[in-house]
């Protein structure tokens, strides 16, 4: 076996910075080792690569490579025997049978309808903030995000039902992220149910309750029958599974829980860093209220989305800011070559989203924010990758970056806003992804009129 040069870096050393500062660590082992390398994790290694051939090789080998499950039988993620059965859980043709079905309710005519909903829910949200005082852009982000996500995935519409499930995410969500779920998920000897007065217990208890709410609405719209609906709970409900049985109560519920997440987590740091990048580099802004204002006052929502420098005003700001930062794990089942080095059975592969994007022969100045690259040059998705890619990328992936679009354009051509300071905006991370560390702080300075326009401001190649 001849392994890419491997990170010198002791183990514990190397754990802190990936927790801390995963971007600062890939660019100092970028420069020392170049766009593919080793780091051992114990005995397994695990190859990092940005090279856009060495991640096609990664992502169109199906045979010598294999995407398992993330989370195994000990993961923290599940209750008990609870969630089991969840998309990041499972593998192979069982995981790409239950993909597709997922992947329903992000697609086709469902779009139309869900993109009204995102602008009105954005308007609705946005027009409450005062004028004069700041905000922080991610939690409206988060809040609008939330209710679409809980729309599209259960169907679930304004009453008690709704606003349980929202309350539950909404605090599991800001738990997970507090400094003391972080301090106690690093420590296994703090992890301990007792109650949900405990810290851990408490999660558990989070947990449980989404889980339970899930369980019982699956049953419930088992009960009505109703095939009239579009919401993926629908789609589920009505599925048969590889051998053509109905998929369970059980395995339903389970599938419910990580897309609510992906579609509201995938969108929130993506908009909240292009908030920030669009408010600090105000010809940006400009140019592209210009375009969103060609459309006039009440543009269509696929309008909206078709529109080139927004499409590549969100593209740039997911190269320069990633989240994730790497590509779910795939790892080798059989003896390959990759780059010219031989890799062993059970070697980790991982494509490096992050340091992908930041390679200079593909996006010249790869530091600085610059929409107009994706004006001049289509990338494969081997060269830009947001979501990831393959079996494993983000299920709501494409979904997050429709929503993206139509809640900047619905902020944008409507209100003016400032960014609160102009120190250039820290970056925080949580596992793999990378957000804004404030949040994004913003000023709301009122409403604006739509100015007419009669001829296109930019054209795209594709």
């Amino acid at each position: 076996m001849k392994l890419p040069p491997t990170v010198k870096t002791p183990n514990w050393l190397l754990y802190y910075q990936l927790k801390n500062n995963p971007i600062g660590l890939m660019d100092a082992i970028y420069k020392r080792y170049g766009e593919i390398f080793t780091v051992m994790f114990g005995s397994t290694p695990t190859v990092y690569i940005s090279n856009p051939s060495g991640i096609k090789q990664i992502l169109s080998n199906s045979k010598e490579i294999i995407a398992p499950s993330l989370y195994g039988e000990d993961s923290n993620i599940t209750v008990g025997n609870i969630g089991k059965q969840g998309i990041l859980h499972i593998g192979g043709l069982v995981h790409k049978h239950r993909r597709s079905i997922l992947m329903k309710a992000y697609h086709g005519e469902r779009m139309v309808a869900c993109g009204r909903r995102i602008c009105e829910l954005t308007e609705k949200i946005i027009s409450q903030q005062a004028i004069g005082k700041t905000f922080i852009a991610s939690e409206i982000i988060s809040e609008i995000t939330l209710e679409v996500a809980i729309e599209v995935v259960i169907g679930l519409q304004q009453g008690e039902g709704y606003e349980k499930i929202k309350s539950l995410y909404t605090s599991c969500n800001k738990y997970e992220k507090s400094p003391l779920f972080q301090f106690i998920s690093d420590l296994p000897f703090t992890q301990l149910d007792l109650g949900k007065l405990s810290p851990w217990g408490y999660h558990k208890y989070l947990l449980k309750e989404i889980f339970q709410f899930l369980y019982n609405e699956v049953q419930q719209r088992r009960k009505q029958g109703d095939f009239s609906r579009t919401d993926m709970l629908c789609d589920l409900i009505f599925a048969c599974d590889e051998t053509g049985k109905p998929l369970s109560d059980e395995e339903v519920r389970d599938l419910l829980f990580f897309p609510i997440l992906a579609s509201r987590e995938a969108s929130v740091h993506s908009l909240s860093w292009c908030l920030y990048w669009i408010h600090r580099f105000t010809d940006v802004r400009d140019r592209l209220v210009e375009e969103l204002d060609r459309l006039g006052e009440t543009p269509d929502p696929m309008s909206i989305v078709a529109l080139p420098y927004l499409s590549a005003v969100c593209n740039e700001s997911l190269r320069i800011s990633p989240s994730p930062i790497f590509m779910l794990p795939r790892v080798v089942d059989s003896p390959i070559e990759i780059m010219d080095y031989e890799l062993a059975s059970g070697t980790v592969l991982i494509g490096n989203i992050y340091l992908t994007h930041q390679r200079e022969d593909l996006y010249p100045n790869p530091k600085q924010f610059n929409p107009e690259r994706f004006l001049e040059k289509k990338f494969s998705p081997y060269e830009f990758m947001p979501f990831g890619g393959g079996a494993r990328s983000c299920i709501a992936g494409s979904f997050a970056l429709f929503q993206m679009k139509l809640m900047l354009a619905t902020i944008l051509a409507n209100y003016k806003l400032a960014l609160a300071n102009k120190r250039p905006e820290k970056q925080k991370h949580y596992e793999d992804q990378c957000y804004p560390k404030s949040g994004v702080k913003m000023v709301m300075h009122g409403s604006r009129k739509h100015q007419g326009y009669s001829q296109p401001l930019v054209s795209s190649l594709f």
